[in-house]
């Protein structure tokens, strides 16, 4: 029987240790993190993880605003709203919550977003910065896997880590930020041939496929630690991830669940990365 990661538990840590400095910041500088986070259209998905995003500000003490915009708005009037955003000196991340709609030039947009508030770590910038091992904004997600594997004292140097799944959002940082730790990473996607093999050799197996199921033991060694990014939903409308978690934890030596492994790390994340450009402008 496996250990189960348990992201709730580590990401209510972080969110307490980033209370307790934004209060102490607060009291000497009168100041607290601003994000400002920008949604467009009513996806409903989408809405919810604005207002956890939101919530989660509050109760730590950030500054938190949330532009809803309709359907309709243009690449312009985003464009404008970041270059307002950009200059606030109160607000110091900034997120364009994704997808976009598909009238909207998603790229000018991440691109517009000044590097040094770019929170999610999408700016081509960032993303350089951390294919060259520099220090910078790192993608909140697989920034919580990391974190998670410091959590549980994974160590990570020299072992075999496999990622299914390649979006610029997780699977490519995610597989930077362990080729940075010395694992030895493969990178699988939907043209990966005998993806099984691939994965049945991982120390460290990491999906972020989006596909419900698509790991079971048939694809894991045993003592093998997983991680599980996906998010779907099930035959029964239940939340799922990509792996088949009643059969893989028999076998694997660490597993995250869904919901409450990688999820709850990924807003965690986001405060994290809001507080520590907080620090860049303010405290430094």
């Amino acid at each position: 029987m496996s250990v189960l990661i348990d992201g709730k538990a580590v990401s209510s840590k972080y969110k307490y240790e980033i209370k307790i400095k934004t209060d102490d910041y607060f009291n000497k500088y009168n100041l607290k993190p601003g994000l400002a986070v920008i949604l467009v259209g009513d996806n409903q998905a989408s809405n919810l993880y604005v207002n956890m995003k939101e919530k989660a500000c509050h109760a730590v003490g950030f500054k938190s605003v949330v532009e809803r915009l309709s359907e309709s708005v243009s690449t312009e009037d985003i464009l404008n709203l970041i270059d307002e955003f950009n200059k606030d000196d109160s607000i110091h991340g900034i997120l364009v919550q994704l997808p976009l709609p598909t009238h909207i030039d998603e790229k000018k947009i991440l691109y517009a977003i000044d590097p040094l508030k770019d929170v999610d770590g999408f700016h081509p910038y960032n993303v350089g910065l951390l294919y060259i091992g520099e220090d910078t904004f790192n993608p909140c997600t697989p920034l919580g896997v990391m974190k998670l594997f410091k959590e549980y004292d994974i160590k990570l140097k020299g072992k075999n880590a496999v990622v299914v799944g390649a979006s610029n959002i997780v699977g490519r940082p995610m597989a930077a930020m362990l080729l940075r730790e010395f694992a030895t990473v493969t990178i699988c996607h939907i043209y990966t041939k005998n993806l099984k093999e691939i994965c049945k050799r991982a120390d460290i197996l990491i999906s972020a496929a989006g596909k419900s199921k698509l790991i079971d033991s048939t694809y894991v060694k045993n003592g093998a630690i997983i991680i599980d990014i996906g998010m779907n939903k099930d035959e029964n409308g239940k939340l799922c991830g990509d792996v088949d978690f009643e059969t893989v934890k028999e076998i694997a030596s660490y597993i995250t669940p869904v919901p409450g492994g990688v999820g709850p790390m990924t807003i965690a994340m986001l405060l994290y990365n809001t507080l520590k450009s907080f620090e860049n402008h303010v405290v430094r």
